[in-house]
């Protein structure tokens, strides 16, 4: 399968789906931190070359998106909409399975609800960061591993020069479900077919 993860510097979900023999790149303006198929770019011309990709997973910039930055809302009306506007382009994408992750945010009520509400806690990490999927033609992700633990580390992180990267880093739990379990959908449903043909 062809994958592009969009708004990817890290390069962690883009190898959870590399171990698995998938063709994964990831797309973003920074250089990856891995070493990797990477594309350092703009994703706006990479994900609308046409039949290209088989799968994209988007993890737009949330700044000015997410709830935990409703107080300054008033004073950025026209960067949420450069924002948003770029979330629908994502969405849009001529691609069959899209996935869009961000944290609950003004998405949900701009453009439309989330498909699913997933946490780190459903996935092997001790911590909560409810975080949104919209997803196209893709099941809903299922948890992998449910441990306890539930802390809120996130916004603990101290003020750095580093701290919205460190932040925006995938779990790996998370990245390898959707690894394992989008990155073979047409495997199952062609097993799912035969069995109730």
């Amino acid at each position: 399968m062809r994958v592009l993860i969009a708004c990817e510097f890290s390069g962690i979900v883009r190898d959870a789906f590399a171990k698995r023999g998938h063709n994964a790149w990831s797309c973003d303006l920074l250089p990856t931190e891995k070493e990797g198929n990477h594309i350092q770019g703009d994703i706006r011309w990479h994900c609308n070359r046409g039949n290209i990709w088989d799968l994209m997973i988007a993890f737009p910039p949330c700044t000015h998106l997410a709830s935990s930055g409703a107080r300054w809302f008033k004073d950025k009306r026209v960067e949420q909409q450069i924002a948003l506007n770029f979330v629908k382009m994502l969405m849009d994408a001529p691609i069959e399975r899209i996935a869009i992750e961000n944290p609950i945010g003004i998405i949900s009520t701009r453009i439309k609800k989330p498909d699913q509400i997933i946490q780190p806690w459903q996935f092997g990490h001790g911590e909560t960061k409810a975080t949104c999927l919209w997803l196209k033609n893709l099941p809903l992700l299922q948890p992998t591993n449910i441990v306890g633990g539930r802390e809120g580390r996130v916004w603990k992180e101290p003020p750095s020069k580093n701290r919205w990267k460190n932040r925006s880093r995938a779990y790996q739990g998370i990245a390898n479900a959707m690894a394992e379990q989008w990155g073979y959908i047409d495997k199952y449903r062609r097993s799912y077919e035969k069995v109730n043909s």
